[in-house]
């Protein structure tokens, strides 16, 4: 995971709108292309997006993959931005 990657999917509206999706709950492919009007093969991209910058894990239970939230590197990020502000504020 890069910081580049993660900022990268997190551009997309309809990356964050799937990740705000994931936040509820576990989904499966099928349940996330379900909220909205764009083909499974677009909804797949996004997620492998998501799951190269590390933002969502996936996990075969049965014959479907779930897919949930990786909040481990919203951690990292919101870590980054606060060491940023506390920087700043020390200058200040």
């Amino acid at each position: 995971m890069s910081f580049a990657d993660t900022f990268k999917a997190l551009s997309d509206p309809t990356r964050r709108e799937i990740l705000n999706l994931l936040k509820q709950e576990k989904l499966t492919a099928g349940e996330i292309v379900a909220h909205f009007d764009t083909t499974g093969a677009t909804i797949s991209h996004h997620l492998s997006i998501l799951r190269h910058a590390g933002l969502i894990d996936d996990s075969k239970s049965g014959k479907y993959i779930y897919y949930e939230l990786n909040l481990s590197v919203f951690e990292e990020v919101l870590a980054w931005i606060q060491d940023l502000m506390e920087e700043k504020h020390e200058e200040d």
